[in-house]
């Protein structure tokens, strides 16, 4: 059987993987728009946060197979439709992530200065189509909404000493950017209260240990919470009583201060606002604010819902992160798609009404979890493929080409695919020129540049 992944990151190898281990005869082709693997582990994962892009250690293994083959440079929808793909393979499988952002639908979120999450991490982490971003890093305060790991993340990079972001992958031109930054003061708003927070404890730890960088929480905000906290799942408990352990602490009050050097960066999480429009400069050129209605909670736990007091507060910040979650586009009108949801329809990653086709990561679930999520929903979509493979659900009598046919569409639309072994000279020219600079890697984040590299 010829099967084929469209999408190089965790949920596409992960699927890869796991149907080369479990069935000794299928060929996997991996597609990949950009000419660079591995998807949001090259690109999401924090650059302080090494060791979470190992995984990259399997997904090369899983590609050095003599069984799979990794084509990039190649848009699915774009360069060759899925239906073509379906003439070519046994079985499709879709796992193309979630390559957009929500949006807040209030006033003011286009003015300059707001950003959302997910283009402000493809900036510092050298995604491509986010290269050009020049954030500005001008004001004092920067307020990120959203209670997940990438805001922390974002929060991170933002008040991070220097001299642990030069060790990093970071971008050469983020790492200069961030040199000039004079964000000194970060605030996390979420609509819901200190129960509901998405972010995880190791997260949040690492923030509250950040050098010179001093957490601020309001214990107002705890109140109440012992009682509530009793019965809730271990994890939840151990987050909630860090941040209250925290609010608590009275800071040391820094020496320094005594010697009249200047104040510390700070940051702090901001509960149970909600926003309502992004306030505009005098000139109207950029943003100077963000009005916040009040909220209260109904229901507990997870299930809990903001609803407005009616309450309003105006926050001054001069830079707006939006870190509200990640949206899945549609790839081909020939395949079915949940706008509302943002989700591929499916049933065990397969996709309702089109036999063959599959999906597999965030288009399959949403945009949630972490990679070890994305392995095991990977496995599940996987794990049908093989099934209806045994069950004789897929018919392999007919031989499909596979890559031979989807050569010829590729050559009449000019389009020349990458291999791993080109992406192997890429990363070591990335290597080396890291090495150069005393990072693991300095990442090349031009299409055109990668393309010369492999003389293409």
């Amino acid at each position: 059987p010829r099967v084929c992944v469209v999408g190089s990151g965790p949920a596409g190898f992960y699927t890869a993987q796991h149907i080369l281990k479990h069935h000794g005869g299928a060929l996997v082709d991996i597609y990949e728009k950009l000419p660079v693997p591995f998807g949001l582990v090259r690109f999401g994962v924090a650059p302080d946060h090494p060791e979470v892009k190992n995984v990259i250690n399997t997904f090369t293994q899983t590609a050095h197979s003599e069984r799979c083959t990794y084509y990039g440079n190649v848009t699915v929808g774009r360069d060759v439709t899925v239906p073509e793909l379906q003439q070519a393979y046994h079985a499709v499988v879709l796992s193309y992530g979630a390559e957009d952002n929500r949006v807040l639908g209030i006033p003011g979120e286009n003015l300059p200065g707001v950003y959302p999450a997910r283009a402000f991490v493809g900036w510092y982490n050298g995604l491509p189509e986010n290269r050009d971003l020049k954030p500005d890093l001008s004001c004092e305060t920067a307020l990120i909404l959203g209670h997940g790991n990438v805001a922390l993340d974002i929060a991170r990079i933002l008040l991070s000493p220097l001299q642990l972001l030069r060790k990093t992958d970071i971008t050469d031109s983020s790492l200069a950017a961030l040199a000039c930054s004079k964000v000194k003061r970060v605030w996390l708003v979420g609509r819901r209260g200190p129960l509901q927070v998405a972010f995880t404890i190791k997260e949040l730890r690492e923030m509250i240990n950040l050098p010179g960088a001093r957490p601020v929480l309001d214990p107002a905000d705890f109140t109440g919470l012992e009682s509530a906290v009793k019965d809730a799942a271990r994890p939840r408990k151990r987050l909630t009583e860090l941040m209250m352990k925290t609010a608590l602490e009275k800071p040391v009050e820094m020496q320094a201060a005594a010697a009249g050097a200047a104040a510390p960066r700070e940051w702090g999480l901001k509960f149970q606002r909600s926003p309502q429009e992004v306030l505009p400069s005098a000139d109207g050129r950029r943003v100077r604010g963000i009005r916040m209605a009040l909220t209260c909670l109904e229901g507990s736990g997870d299930a809990a819902k903001a609803i407005p007091t009616g309450d309003v507060e105006e926050l001054e910040c001069g830079l707006v992160l939006s870190s509200i979650g990640y949206r899945s586009l549609p790839l081909d009108p020939a395949v079915p798609f949940d706008s509302q949801r943002g989700v591929i329809p499916n049933s065990s990653g397969r996709v309702e009404g089109v036999p063959g086709l599959y999906c597999s990561g965030w288009v399959k679930r949403g945009p949630t979890g972490v990679i070890i999520t994305t392995m095991n929903d990977s496995f599940d979509t996987a794990q049908s493929v093989l099934e209806d493979l045994q069950e004789g659900v897929l018919d392999i009598s007919p031989s499909r080409e596979g890559f031979g046919l989807v050569e010829n569409i590729l050559r009449s639309r000019g389009v020349r695919p990458v291999f791993f072994s080109d992406w192997e000279k890429i990363d070591a020219a990335e290597v080396a020129r890291g090495k150069a600079a005393g990072k693991p890697r300095e990442k090349i984040v031009d299409p055109v540049e990668m393309l010369q590299i492999i003389g293409h």
